[in-house]
């Protein structure tokens, strides 16, 4: 065996023996990748069957290249918004052996083909090729297109990945994953609402697009075998071309990456004398402008956690998106109801739940200074206060939105109140649920719950959140009576002080009845956070 081949063995092997070593840490770790590989499977196996049942159909080529473009997004974007998903993909941890970066590079792409991802792709890929193949030229064809997508999709993920590491790896970096929510959240609308368009105008509306991403790699590949079963062989080799230019452009650049980062200093080689005076920061903007003492202090220390914190504003960003994006694209798709602005309202209040566990180990300095009741009230009442000052004005901003959208003013108030009174429902059995079941949140890593708690996360959110409806039901009897009563429509904007109301009264009362509770359990509550 050569050097290179030996390189290329022991970089798959440290792949399989991290994946071995990382499902022997807990029986939870070895379920959640089991149901994981298993919900994949199932997924590519419907994905298989769907794009054989399209062999003959005239759009065929069409869906087959846009799904495969979709597919090469997403191999790019994924490493930046996950960059511990794999431990391999950070090459800086090979920078003190002895390795070249062409032997390295053919190393860590055939180590990069081990994965569930490479698995769904050729999945997608053979599918596709299946879908769109006629005659023996084009299944020719298909032996070096579909090998060929594959690696384009592996190396852009790798080279995407090595251009960034340093980015990914350093502090500030890590905020970049705060995108993937508000990603998500869109991303996901958006297929829904070209499902829905595709569903009305047929898959002919695929076809334009498809014309452009036929010559766009590693797209192109698939296009090729299309073009052959067409009997256009310049055609197919044209795009063939494009595919392996692509893959040979990114392993080059990969490669160059690999020689500057295995040959550069970087920050924690270099001492970087910060300039004096740079560093210091003073209260100002809209610290000047909130309340004196501790009420201000806390709400500025939250406010702070919701920007600064990765994992607080990525819980932020994605509530922001997503409470905004369902009444909004249903208002679009004509299938939506004023109502359903109530989500933005929803989506917010959760970032009442579980106040202390956002603080992680840092809530002890918390706990010195509450030595009573009232120094509990207060603190509560400071968190309360900052994260409305973000989600009232933005929970009516939707409604408004959404009834603009609709052209339905009418149902305004009534929506409104209903929504403030949801608002104030979710942060009163938030408060509540804050001191009664906190949970620790790593810091590190992706996860949201610390080993052991996720029963009591659950209980948490969701028996808060069906607290929270039934503190709300009054305001929901009363909408629908006002409604269903023929006389009813001369009262329905009673709703909106009605609403606004009750929502405040909820606080209040959730602040006075959480405050004692958290005070006795002062003890309790800084082991469940700092746990993990």
């Amino acid at each position: 065996m050569t050097v290179e081949g030996s390189v290329t063995a022991v970089v798959v092997r440290l792949k399989l023996s991290l994946l071995r070593n990382g499902l022997r840490q807990s029986a939870g770790r070895r379920a959640a990748y089991v149901f994981s590989v298993v919900v994949v499977l199932l997924i590519a196996a419907l994905q298989f069957l769907g794009l054989i049942a399209l062999r003959g159909n005239t759009h065929a080529a069409s869906v087959t290249v846009l799904l495969l473009a979709v597919m090469a997004l997403g191999w790019a974007v994924m490493p930046l918004f996950f960059p511990s998903g794999d431990e391999t993909l950070d090459p800086t941890r090979l920078v003190m052996l002895p390795l070249r970066p062409r032997p390295l590079v053919r190393a860590l792409l055939a180590a990069s083909l081990v994965g569930i991802g490479p698995l769904f792709t050729l999945s997608l890929l053979v599918g596709s090729v299946i879908a769109v193949a006629r005659g023996g030229a084009a299944f020719v064809v298909s032996l070096v297109a579909v090998p060929l997508a594959l690696l384009v999709c592996v190396a852009l993920a790798r080279a995407v990945a090595a251009a960034n590491i340093r980015l990914l790896s350093s502090r500030k970096g890590r905020d970049l994953a705060v995108l993937s929510g508000l990603v998500i959240a869109v991303g996901a609308q958006l297929v829904n609402f070209g499902v829905q368009q595709i569903g009305t105008a047929g898959l002919g509306r695929l076809d334009p697009v498809a014309e452009v991403l036929v010559w766009v790699p590693p797209a192109s590949a698939v296009g090729a075998v299309d073009a052959a079963s067409a009997g256009s062989y310049g055609i197919a080799f044209a795009q063939l071309a494009l595919s392996a230019g692509a893959l040979v452009l990114l392993l080059r650049s990969w490669s160059r990456t690999l020689t500057r980062l295995m040959t550069s200093p970087d920050g924690s080689t270099l001492q970087a004398a910060e300039p004096a005076g740079k560093g210091e920061r003073t209260s100002g903007g809209l610290a000047r402008l909130l309340p004196d003492g501790r009420t201000g202090t806390v709400m500025e220390r939250s406010l702070r956690y919701a920007w600064r914190d990765p994992k607080t504003k990525a819980a932020w960003v994605t509530s922001l998106a997503i409470g905004l994006i369902v009444p909004v694209f249903n208002a679009l798709q004509g299938t939506g109801s004023i109502y359903f602005a109530c989500f933005a309202a929803g989506m917010l209040g959760i970032q009442m739940y579980n106040q202390f566990g956002q603080d992680t180990s840092a809530f002890w300095m918390v706990a010195m200074t509450i030595s009573s009741t009232r120094d509990a009230y207060v603190e509560l009442r400071g968190r309360a206060l900052a994260l409305l000052l973000i989600s009232l004005p933005y929970a009516t901003l939707v409604v408004v939105l959404t009834s603009a959208l609709l052209n339905d003013w009418a149902t305004l108030p009534e929506a409104l109140g209903l929504s403030l009174a949801l608002l104030g429902a979710m942060l009163a059995a938030g408060a509540w649920s804050s001191a009664r079941f906190p949970y620790s949140i790593p810091q590190e890593g992706y996860k949201n719950v610390a080993p052991g708690q996720s029963g009591l996360a659950t209980v948490a959110i969701f028996g808060g959140m069906v607290g929270a409806a039934l503190l709300c039901a009054p305001v929901i009897a009363l909408t629908i009576w006002l409604n269903v009563d023929p006389g009813g429509d001369r009262w329905t904007w009673l709703l909106l002080p009605v609403g606004a109301g009750y929502g405040a009264l909820l606080i209040f009362l959730g602040l006075r009845l959480s405050a004692p509770r958290t005070a006795r359990r002062l003890p309790e509550i800084l082991a469940a956070v700092s746990k993990g």
